[in-house]
């Protein structure tokens, strides 16, 4: 059975976590060492693991007072960057991951990943500007990536080779069902936490302190793995496709800028925006010959003509966009409009994280007694645009109730999502491409949340100029009396809009749901 390499945060997860369990020191010999350096390895890729999908949401409810203090006239324009640059640089850094584990050992991997994410938070809290907030996010999530991928490897090599009986995979079956319930418990958990406590920290202790909070449990974290985490040595270098992953750090790069400057600070015919649409089309190109020719590809073509995993690709791209936009823009409808703080802001997303935790344990144990994981993703992302097109429908004095029964409606679709699609593009992935297959999903998923950041705040900030009394949304507080009310119905309104470009974006990923074949089987390698 070939190892794989897993890189789902919440179920994914869970699932490792759980193989490690149901292959332990028992069924090996019971040594006592080598219990305890599972049970430490498990312990700090638990924590790893929860500390990235913190970090993920954690400045979502923070965007406002970080603009007050940094830039208070045209920091809310710039509060895509702020998302957008830790997903980029996160899927940037992605591709390689998988090959430098597999070429260096993944605990090196797993140390510098840590490593550079901790010196970004410690950057990002001493910012001084959005310019160096933004930049600092990026190094941030370099890091940031590795601590979402490389901890499921670690968590694979903790766990005993497998054995082909039958006892052993029933075993094993039942271990991941398990471990996917701690996972799914992780994800709702990361979900609701990261925004309340990044408000309450902005609120009581600063904005900066939503990342100087890392260093502490991420240095521990980190000393540990240096000195008690016990790994098998690689004794085979692998190629690594440095300009395959340049290239498609480049093309990303290009793309984003062109979607976040296209129209609004720049024409779509100015020379610049011209410039950067070649750059994206000759990047791309240059990347798909290079996986087309490259010995060891860090995603393979081929992969692309299997219909499961092709619309798999797509639609976990979407639900990335819809997903970032939804949490995002409902904390700065809160805060902007409706005067949350912003510590209260992030306890609305509590809904969402308990529709998400619930509905992941309960899918996942419905999958594995034979249900289609197609059902699941074709009911999740129908569920997900009713939620977002209900969102849509926001004004000024909703009922903050409607807002929570939404968020949990949010949570009850993309708690159907999480970890389906990449277990279904596992299934369906050839035995030897496994591992590439795998990093395929979560490239598409970060792109398209960066992606997905960068143009629902390009159409906010175009939908406010167009419809505001003038000036920034940044200067809403500053306004009085009449001009302060078309302001606020203004910005109301653009984030009505943002939430019908999400509808439209999951319907379009509900449509390729049902292209899915309902059953899927590994491919023969």
């Amino acid at each position: 059975m070939p190892e794989k390499t897993m890189t789902e945060t919440g179920t994914q997860a869970g699932r490792a976590a759980g193989a490690t369990g149901a292959t332990g020191v028992s069924r090996t010999g019971g040594r006592r060492s080598a219990g305890r350096n599972r049970t430490i390895g498990f312990v700090l890729c638990i924590t790893t693991i929860l500390l990235a999908v913190l970090d993920s949401n954690i400045v979502s409810s923070a965007t406002v007072p970080i603009v007050r203090d940094l830039d208070p006239v045209h920091g809310v324009d710039r509060i895509a960057w702020l998302i957008a640059g830790y997903q980029l640089a996160a899927t940037a850094a992605l591709p390689l991951y998988g090959k430098l584990c597999d070429s260096l050992g993944s605990k090196n991997v797993f140390i510098g990943a840590l490593a550079t994410f901790l010196a970004g938070s410690a950057v990002c809290g001493m910012a001084q500007s959005m310019g160096e907030l933004i930049a600092a996010r990026a190094l941030q999530g370099i890091g940031g990536g590795g601590l979402m991928s490389v901890t499921m490897v670690v968590l694979r090599e903790l766990a005993a080779p497998p054995k082909a009986d039958a006892e052993a995979e029933a075993n094993g079956k039942a271990g991941g069902e398990k471990g996917g319930n701690i996972g799914g418990v992780i994800a709702g958990a990361g979900m609701a936490l990261g925004p309340w406590i990044g408000g309450t920290l902005s609120d009581h202790a600063g904005w900066r302190w939503i990342f100087y909070v890392n260093l502490p449990v991420g240095i521990a974290v980190l000393v540990a793995a240096i000195i008690l985490l016990r790994l098998p040595a690689r004794t085979t270098r692998r190629r690594i496709d440095f300009l395959g992953a340049g290239l498609a750090a480049a093309f990303s790069t290009a793309l984003l800028l062109v979607t976040e400057w296209g129209g609004q600070q720049y024409a779509w015919s100015s020379p610049l925006i011209t410039g950067l649409l070649a750059t994206t089309a000759v990047c791309l190109g240059l990347f798909l010959w290079r996986q087309a020719t490259a010995a060891e590809p860090i995603l393979p073509l081929s992969l692309f003509t299997v219909r499961a995993m092709r619309n798999g690709f797509a639609i976990q791209g979407l639900v990335g966009a819809a997903m970032m936009g939804s949490i995002v823009y409902v904390m700065i409808y809160l805060q902007v409009v409706r005067g949350v703080a912003a510590s209260s802001a992030g306890l609305f997303l509590i809904p969402m994280a308990i529709g998400m935790a619930v509905v992941g344990l309960v899918s996942g144990r419905l999958v594995a007694a034979g249900w289609s994981q197609k059902t699941f993703v074709v009911s999740g992302t129908v569920v997900a645009s009713a939620a977002l097109g209900l969102l849509a429908t926001l004004t000024t004095d909703t009922s903050l109730w409607t807002v929570r029964g939404a968020m949990l409606l949010m949570g009850l679709g993309f708690g159907q999502l999480v970890g389906q699609l990449i277990q279904l593009v596992q299934d369906t992935a050839p035995a030897h491409q496994l591992g590439v297959a795998t990093t395929g999903v979560r490239f598409f998923q970060t792109l398209g949340s960066a992606l997905g950041a960068a143009i629902f705040g390009t159409v906010l900030s175009r939908v406010y100029a167009s419809r505001g009394p003038g000036g920034p949304a940044g200067g809403i507080s500053e306004l009085t009396g009449a001009a302060h009310q078309q302001a606020l119905h203004a910005f109301t309104s653009s984030t009505d809009v943002v939430f019908c470009c999400a509808t439209g974006v999951m319907v379009v990923a509900a449509f390729l749901a049902t292209r899915l074949p309902g059953a899927v089987r590994a491919q023969e390698a």
